[in-house]
């Protein structure tokens, strides 16, 4: 698909083997596809489960038809090539614009889909990558700016009118995989499967326990070394996205490093103070904005956020070697990367 965020290698093996390992007798059904352009993991438990991952399957291969940007049958080009006037949109696809549309207002716009041509313009999108010149970065610069989406509410229907201006165009790409993985578990359960996992790309989305009622472990990867993990995080039926810089990036000609996720403000690969970005909650569709959003924005605009929104627990990693984790994963949180453990914790007054 158009997932220029994650990069397909980050499934880790090592947060399978540690989420599945002591599932007790149930019957186990498994499935891979590459999907979203990322390799995803599928398990469900019980005897619903071949049903259940066929249906899940059909959810991810729908959505990502549905929001690839380069194919001319997409919903994702019919909004980018309307040329000003107004697309009909329904479902997931309204969901995923609301939740962005959310996030951009909450995190000041640090959160924008439609950096997307300059996306494109750094080689992240085909893989060609290059480094733009200021005058080009400029020119695109001029069409970005979620404000610029317009987003209403069709009388008597869950339709909703989404319009861009000429010159705009978006792309799904920071909230597409986890809503995928949230309504492929969906699917899972309207199958009747009470217990499973799906791992799309760096978003992992858990059904339900584990078969024998414990909950789920989940390693996030050490940004510093691919094969190892930074910590382990227990959760029962959750989202858990991870965002950072190292998932994607490219040298340019002069030695410079340029990673994948672009600051709407500058046009340009970001400058954070941070590694990644975990965030768990409840909906996949939010946490995968999250990731985004907390990253661009650095650690003490992560935290600031954190303290003012809540609703998601968080870990970040600093590129100074700390680990910087929400409190309500206090008793949660496992580090296994030798960083240090700073505890944020939010005012509920």
């Amino acid at each position: 698909m158009f997932s220029y965020k994650k990069a397909a290698a980050f499934v880790l093996s090592v947060a399978a083997a540690l989420s599945l390992a002591g599932c007790g007798g149930d019957e186990r059904h498994d499935a891979q596809l590459f999907s979203m352009d990322t390799a995803i993991g599928i398990t469900a438990y019980g005897k619903n489960g071949e049903a259940g991952i066929e249906a899940a399957e059909g959810v991810i291969t729908a959505l990502n038809a549905m929001l690839e940007p380069q194919v001319a049958t997409s919903t994702t080009w019919a909004i980018n090539h309307s040329a000003g006037s107004g697309t009909v949109v329904t479902g997931q696809v309204a969901e995923m614009l609301q939740t962005a549309q959310t996030v951009y207002t909450r995190s000041g716009g640090a959160l924008d889909l439609t950096v997307y041509p300059l996306v494109k313009a750094w080689g992240f999108v085909d893989g060609q990558y290059r480094v733009p010149s200021d005058s080009e970065i400029t020119s695109l610069l001029s069409g970005v700016g979620f404000d610029k989406v317009s987003l209403s509410a069709m009388s008597d229907s869950d339709s909703w009118l989404v319009t861009l201006p000429a010159g705009t165009e978006l792309s799904f790409a920071c909230v597409g995989n986890g809503c995928a993985a949230k309504y492929a578990a969906q699917a899972l359960a309207a199958a009747g499967v009470e217990s499973g996992i799906i791992s799309l790309g760096s978003n992992v989305q858990t059904l339900g326990l584990k078969p024998d009622g414990s909950e789920w472990s989940i390693a996030i990867q050490d940004p510093e070394s691919t094969n190892a993990h930074a910590c382990i995080v227990s959760v029962g039926e959750s989202a858990v996205v991870t965002t950072g810089g190292y998932q994607r990036y490219f040298t340019g000609s002069d030695g410079t490093l340029y990673q994948h996720i672009i600051d709407p403000d500058t046009g340009r690969p970001v400058e954070s103070d941070l590694l990644s970005v975990t965030v768990i909650c409840e909906d996949g569709t939010m946490a995968d904005a999250l990731s985004t959003a907390l990253y661009i924005l650095g650690e003490r605009g992560a935290e600031n956020y954190y303290e003012t929104y809540g609703g998601f627990e968080m870990v970040l990693i600093t590129d100074d070697g700390r680990a910087v984790v929400s409190s309500g994963l206090r008793d949660r949180f496992t580090e296994s990367g030798g960083r240090e453990v700073e505890y944020v914790r939010r005012d509920e007054g």
